[in-house]
């Protein structure tokens, strides 16, 4: 009767490969989930405005009227700002930020530089556009986008202040002014924009606003490379009915999407990182991702707009560009969050995350906080991998008699088949007991996988002695091999196969699995050395205790 080995082998062998098939979608191709789609021209450089007529935000802006100080700035000089979480660069002609830095992230372990998200040079580019357009829009004007102006060209948000303000400043040949005010908040990676039109002149002004993220094809920065595979590169979209849809580069190119919503957001991801434009909530806008030329945009346009002579409108929204924190991205806006993208065990990532988080907040560790959540998840599951392995080590203790049985009955497997039948039902032995504890732990071993490779928060995390980061691989190949020991330790508690070829194959098993692991990141692996080595002593001792009662 050996159906129970291949049983394992085979529960193994899905457990391994569905593992690696998920590591190649995440980070070899860029594949994306469908979204409602529809034709448009891609040669616009700003997107066509829909016929929707929407109710804009009314509400007066303190900073409306110029003030007397501001200037023009210099052809190509960049109004730079820093708060305590970014530092940024706006290009004043057309009011776009043109480079944003990470203040709490290094680009490279151990190296001074902060991570980039936005640039424009000739190595990238990767920008934010927003502004005005339609029939009174600045920024559809024929003359080319509006140069600001401002009080300053560096701002810094002081300390002791909560909040600051840049404001840009803009009058056009009609007297129309315009104030383009950037809102920073302490602690937060979202900046609030609003766009103040002061309609002075004797006719009615009309526009619509529109935001977007525009980037070329050059590889992820954050890009974690382990076995030439790549993490997701592209953009995402969320409206009223699907709250979360990848749409690549690729699918841009092919056929551009064109969604109109109230509720909803657009964002382009990369491992660890995303920048997304919110649009008010409620108000009715048309999310579209193109393609331009060389470079991917994905944005929102707003419906028209329709100001009163001598009346003032402001038009808002909100720019995202950070790091994958969960709770910031909440914050920002709804179903945000599912850019950390934990696949479809989801339901069990999260939990183990919020585990996690719980457990560093007090150990201020993630590496203990990993190992922590494995004595958990044993305790949790302690009675049925006891019951497991109680009968992997009855099996071990009737190995003998079943080998006689093999002698006995020779090629012939449909009796030896029933004798070992009969033989587990005298002796209480579940054959598939064995398997169990794996069936059991691959779940939660894929759900970590993801928290792993997903959760920012473990990026540059450090354990102890050479394990500077744990979520890239083990630069020592240490953990690695003793995972490979830690099975091989396993195996000897086990009962061997009455097959030889089968019991060849589980010998080579620790071998491939070390290999596989040697690219695994690191904190994976520390909670696969970890589980083994509680399940090796739990398992000796029950085996220990059912070969004393013998």
């Amino acid at each position: 009767m050996d159906f129970r080995r291949y049983f394992l082998w085979g529960a193994l062998f899905i457990s391994g490969y569905l593992l690696f098939l998920q590591w190649s979608q995440d980070y070899g191709s860029q594949s994306t989930q469908s979204v409602a789609q529809s034709s448009q021209s891609q040669s616009e450089a700003v997107p066509q405005l829909s016929n929707d007529l929407p109710s804009a935000e009314q509400q007066p802006n303190a900073n409306a009227e110029i003030p007397q100080s501001v200037s023009n700035i210099a052809p190509g000089k960049m109004i730079t700002v820093t708060t305590d979480t970014l530092r940024l660069s706006i290009n004043p002609e057309g009011g776009d930020f043109v480079e944003a830095a990470l203040l709490d992230y290094q680009k490279q372990l151990g190296q001074p530089d902060n991570f980039v998200i936005f640039e424009d040079n000739p190595a990238r580019t990767y920008v934010t556009q927003s502004g005005l357009i339609g029939q009174d829009g600045p920024d559809a004007s024929p003359n080319g986008r509006p140069v600001y102006q401002s009080e300053k060209t560096d701002y810094t948000l002081a300390d002791g202040d909560d909040s600051l303000d840049v404001n840009l400043y803009y009058t056009d040949d009609k007297g129309i002014k315009y104030t383009k005010t950037f809102r920073f908040t302490r602690g937060e990676y979202r900046i609030r924009q609003l766009i103040t039109v002061d309609n002075v002149s004797s006719s009615s002004w009309r526009g619509s606003l529109f935001a977007q993220i525009k980037r070329d094809n050059t590889p992820d920065p954050s890009q974690a490379t382990s076995m030439g595979l790549q993490p997701y590169l592209g953009g995402a979209i969320s409206n009223e009915e699907t709250k979360y849809s990848k749409v690549s580069f690729s699918d841009m190119a092919e056929e551009p999407v064109k969604v109109t919503t109230s509720q909803g957001w657009i964002a382009v991801l990369q491992h660890y990182f995303v920048s997304a434009w919110v649009p008010e909530q409620g108000q009715k806008v048309t999310l579209q991702a193109r393609t331009n030329g060389d470079f991917n945009i994905i944005g929102f346009t707003g419906s028209p707009v329709e100001i009163a002579p001598g009346s003032q409108g402001v038009l808002s929204s909100t720019l995202y560009v950070g790091p994958k924190l969960q709770d910031h991205l909440e914050a920002t806006a709804e179903n945000l969050a599912l850019t950390v993208d934990y696949g479809w065990l989801w339901w069990l990532a999260k939990p183990l995350f919020w585990l996690l988080t719980i457990i560093q907040s007090y150990v201020i560790n993630w590496g203990i906080a990993i190992i922590l959540v494995v004595v958990c998840v044993k305790a949790i599951f302690f009675k049925l991998s006891a019951a497991s392995y109680r009968s992997m080590a009855k099996m071990r203790k009737f190995g003998p008699e079943i080998a006689k049985l093999k002698e006995q009955f020779g090629d012939d497997r449909q009796k030896m088949s029933q004798a070992m039948m009969t033989l587990y039902k005298k002796e209480k032995i579940n054959p598939l007991g064995g398997c169990l504890p794996i069936l059991v732990q691959m779940p939660v071993f894929l759900a970590l996988y993801w928290v792993l490779m997903e959760s920012v928060e473990l990026r540059h995390a450090p354990f102890f002695l050479w394990i500077d980061d744990l979520s890239s691989m083990d630069p020592y190949f240490v953990l690695p091999i003793l995972m490979g020991l830690s099975m091989m330790g396993q195996q000897m508690l086990n009962p061997t196969p009455p097959d030889p070829m089968q019991a060849r194959i589980m010998k080579i098993m620790p071998i491939a699995f070390t290999f596989f692991f040697l690219w695994f990141p690191s904190g994976l692996v520390l909670y696969w050395v970890v589980n083994n080595t509680l399940s090796i002593v739990q398992q000796y001792i029950i085996t220990k205790r059912i070969e004393k009662e013998a």
